[in-house]
């Protein structure tokens, strides 16, 4: 199958400009709806050369895919106003919802988009944004995955994994079950060793026996505050997953606060592609302490 001509991005953010960059290098036209989005959003996207073509109105009736890149609290929202503008298409659209989200529901969007006649793919996105030496990958899963493939020859990893909606988004909660959730607990046990005085030998002991662990944090822990609000929809969903299956949704339901009160602080303020990357493991500790203190 033929890669669509016109693609749209709802909405380039911190994942969602560099797909589009990615599209657009590749010789796509890729558009989207500035309407009521951030200065940044508006900058993101004019960096990545994405088009504003204004209304999800024109969106809709000029790309012939979408792909809802958002924090997972709002895709259902997205999808239902798609949904509402796909009747009296000539042709129908593809609906890649890249969002992390439960399988249940992602399965609920499913069926909201395709009964306007819209395709949709269930993409789980693995990895950190694209750039020009490397990519995430794109779980895809769905009955018209095949409509995704074609993507492979613009940029993107795609990589099926089976023909139902919630496959995709299954690897995705268990994958970010363990990395984000990982990170919570990282954070939260840190903050108690500093608060018992304790951070120096809690560390040295890190660096002596869990070596790879502790560099993990140190790459990981410094960049979470900036993208720790759009985290707190993502644990809830995983939550959602594990209590669906019978397992044990309370870890992630206090990950969940944990990102909710770290996207109050200080460092929170901080854009993902501004923030001060020479911030140590360390150095964000103290200041996340810091700010609790003021509480």
């Amino acid at each position: 199958m033929a890669t669509p001509k016109t693609v749209a991005i709802l909405s380039p953010g911190e994942m969602g400009h560099a797909i589009g960059r990615v599209l657009a290098r590749h010789g796509l036209r890729v558009i989207t709806s500035l309407e009521g989005r951030s200065e940044r959003t508006a900058s993101l996207a004019r960096a990545a050369g994405i088009e504003d073509v204004g209304s999800l109105d024109r969106v809709v009736a000029e790309a012939n895919a979408i792909f809802s890149v958002l924090p997972s609290a709002a895709a259902p929202i997205l999808a239902s106003e798609v949904a509402c503008r796909l009747a009296g298409r000539d042709r129908p659209v593809t609906f890649v919802e890249c969002n992390a989200l439960a399988p249940r529901t992602v399965r609920e969007i499913g069926e909201v988009v395709s009964s306007a006649g819209g395709h949709v793919v269930d993409a789980g996105i693995i990895g950190s944004p694209p750039t020009e030496s490397r990519g995430p990958r794109f779980y895809a899963s769905g009955p018209w995955v095949d409509e995704f493939l074609a993507f492979r020859t613009a940029g993107l990893d795609v990589r099926p994994i089976g023909q139902e909606i919630g496959q995709a988004s299954g690897i995705k909660m268990c994958y970010a079950a363990l990395t984000k959730g990982l990170s919570a607990l990282g954070t939260e046990l840190l903050l108690a060793a500093a608060k018992l005085d304790l951070l120096d030998p809690l560390l040295a002991e890190f660096e002596s026996s869990q070596t790879e662990l502790r560099a993990w944090l140190e790459r990981a822990v410094p960049g979470m505050p900036s993208k720790s609000r759009r985290w707190v929809s993502e644990m809830e969903e995983i939550a959602a997953t594990l209590e669906y299956l019978g397992l044990s949704p309370g870890y992630h339901r206090a990950a969940a606060n944990l990102f909710r009160w770290v996207g109050e602080t200080e460092l929170a303020r901080e854009h993902p592609e501004s923030r001060d990357t020479g911030r140590t493991l360390r150095a964000t500790v103290e200041k996340l302490v810091a700010d609790q203190s003021r509480v």
